[in-house]
């Protein structure tokens, strides 16, 4: 997204999606739909620094986008329905406002995008480009691939979409089951890149509130309720993950009485209602252990610890294997982890992981070797994905030398 000015950086994140989905929904073309709603990111660029932010900056995009589609439309000569359903797309009305039905347009998007038919990696790519407004050139980077070869993938995709005329809505009963894994996959990246320390916090909200609106859509099915759970409960952390120097903090470190206690009590609740654990539930548990812990000292580590086996056990995956370090190491001591922490990198997939680097650093420094430690936390440091997690990464090298 072209978003130079930060009053339309900000209305973009929240307008962006929802006037890409409304025009998909009205004229079934996607390309149409993301340019329109460029070219009225582009306008607001060149006109709110002169003109000044409208009162409603996403009524204001979602009109000029719609206004863009209707000139298109007319000059192509298309079936008179789609201007007239056009015509009557109206400005936004600030969220607070809006009681939105469970089933809106970001949703049916994201099934859309989740289709069977499209490869798992075509769905998480066409999501985060369409639902999430990430540029094509991030969704590259993020698949290690040019941004040329995500252009065709993604323009494939849309080919697939039309082609195959795969409807724009939420299916319903064994459809709906089918598409749920992929659903859900796609909201805990969408999560992710919002909760990430260098990522969107935006990406983040949009993501509770979609998950919400999938466990309203099947309350009886455990995963929506427990992805909803897991990002409740991550997402209560916000306000105390960084100082007020804006320096990333550590869970040991934050101020735990600025943990948002209503999103951890729903948390807990939606979990005391499900009986099967599947991996979303699992995750939700060991996040709630830390949660509703008053220390790290006190938290039910060999709790956590047991979720990690059960995680690794049924899906296989470095990431889980690091934290099961961890986990080992708080319950059982600095040895243990270390031990699992060496057979979780002996295939070399976490070579290079800054995150692998400084576990081996917490847990070097816990078992009493502070000066190798500061060193891992360097190399660690000099690794990382982002400035943030650089600088925190630094100051413990610091604080152990």
């Amino acid at each position: 997204m072209t978003t130079a000015h930060p009053a339309v950086a900000e209305a973009a994140l929240d307008a962006y999606p929802r006037i890409v989905a409304a025009l998909i929904r009205v004229t079934g073309d996607w390309t149409l739909a993301e340019d329109c709603a460029q070219d009225a990111l582009a306008a607001a660029v060149e006109r709110w620094p002169v003109d000044g932010v409208p009162g409603n900056p996403g009524g204001w995009l979602m009109t000029t986008a719609r206004n863009r589609a209707v000139d298109v439309l007319r000059r192509a000569t298309v079936e008179q329905r789609k201007l007239r359903e056009l015509a009557m797309l109206t400005d936004f009305t600030p969220p607070a406002a809006v009681q939105e039905d469970v089933v809106d347009d970001r949703l049916r998007l994201v099934f859309t995008c989740c289709h069977p038919a499209l490869a798992p990696e075509a769905q998480v790519a066409l999501t985060l480009r369409t639902i999430c407004g990430v540029p094509t050139a991030d969704v590259a980077r993020l698949f290690r691939v040019s941004e040329a070869t995500m252009t065709r993938r993604l323009t494939r995709a849309k080919t697939k979409i039309a082609q195959a005329r795969i409807p724009y809505r939420v299916p319903r009963g064994a459809a709906l089951a089918e598409r749920l894994p992929g659903v859900l996959a796609v909201l805990y990246l969408l999560f992710t890149r919002g909760y990430d320390p260098g990522g969107e916090p935006a990406f983040a909200d949009e993501a509770v509130r979609l998950a919400r609106l999938v466990h309203e859509l099947m309350p009886a099915e455990p995963e929506p309720a427990a992805l909803l759970a897991l990002f409740l409960l991550h997402h209560s952390r916000r306000a105390a993950r960084r100082d007020a120097d804006g320096r990333l903090l550590s869970l040991d470190r934050q101020d735990r009485g600025r943990w948002d206690s209503a999103a951890i009590a729903e948390a807990v609740a939606i979990l005391d209602r499900i009986r099967a654990d599947g991996p979303y539930a699992l995750q939700a548990r060991i996040a709630a252990c830390h949660a509703t812990a008053a220390s790290v000292e006190s938290t039910d580590w060999a709790r956590i610890a047991a979720c990690y086996d059960a995680l690794a056990q049924d899906e296989p995956d470095p990431v889980i294997e690091l934290n099961r370090a961890v986990a080992h190491g708080y319950a059982y001591g600095p040895a243990a982890g270390l031990d699992l922490l060496a057979r979780a990198r002996a295939d070399g997939a976490l070579d290079g992981d800054p995150y692998a680097v400084a576990t081996e650093a917490d847990l070097t420094a816990r078992g009493g070797d502070p000066a190798r430690a500061a060193a891992l936390f360097r190399a660690a440091a000099a690794l990382a994905n982002s400035e943030p997690e650089r600088l925190a990464l630094l100051e413990r090298a610091a604080e152990l030398s």
